[in-house]
């Protein structure tokens, strides 16, 4: 592949599709998100990396009127609204169990799951890692021509008690996914510099 603009081998579409002109929007048309939308997503971010490979991101999606109305009463002002009015939620959650799948995803080291014996370094490393995943996930639904919308205003103690009453799992964020109304689109808010973030030594 030709080397593009500025040493980036991703077309311009490309990235304005997932990076210029993509954005958190409040607001979505009534087209449904499917099972092959999230499947396809899935299966192209589940190659991004992580650390040891762990794939700890769980996600609930909930779809049935009473999943929908029992994760509205968890949201927090405004959230309420957006979150019933979407075409699909989807609680993304990092599984705190997730050590016990680490011989089948890192064979190279069979005993890597005694490395997170320690309950506060496993949760640690899981919700770093889920995060990771996250990031991933959003910019495979922007491939999809869909838009993302993660939320923090949520009562998560009760959205765990909800939905993982065994305590193995803990949600991270609330995404709202569908495709952007028109009218939602927010304005880009400004980014800091090169400059501003990087240090060279």
């Amino acid at each position: 592949m030709a080397e593009g603009a500025h040493g980036l081998l991703l077309d311009a579409a490309a990235q304005d599709l997932l990076f210029r002109e993509a954005r958190t929007v409040e607001a979505f048309t009534g087209e449904p998100v499917t099972e092959e939308h999230l499947q396809a997503v899935y299966d192209l971010v589940k190659y991004g990396p992580t650390s040891m490979n762990q794939q700890p991101l769980r996600m609930v999606v909930l779809r049935s009127a009473q999943a929908r109305a029992a994760v509205v009463r968890w949201m927090l002002g405004i959230n309420k609204a957006r979150t019933a009015a979407a075409p699909l939620t989807v609680l993304l959650a990092a599984d705190l169990h997730f050590h016990e799948r680490l011989p089948e995803l890192f064979p190279a080291k069979p005993d890597a799951a005694r490395l997170f014996e320690d309950p506060f370094v496993r949760k640690e490393s899981a919700r770093f890692n889920a995060a990771l995943q996250i990031a991933y996930l959003i910019l495979g639904i922007r491939a999809a021509g869909l838009a993302a919308a993660p939320t923090l205003g949520f009562d998560a103690e009760g959205i765990d008690k909800e939905f993982f009453g065994d305590g193995g799992h803990t949600v991270l964020t609330v995404l709202n996914i569908g495709r952007p109304a028109a009218t939602a689109v927010p304005p880009r808010l400004p980014r800091l510099a090169y400059g501003d973030v990087v240090t060279e030594l």
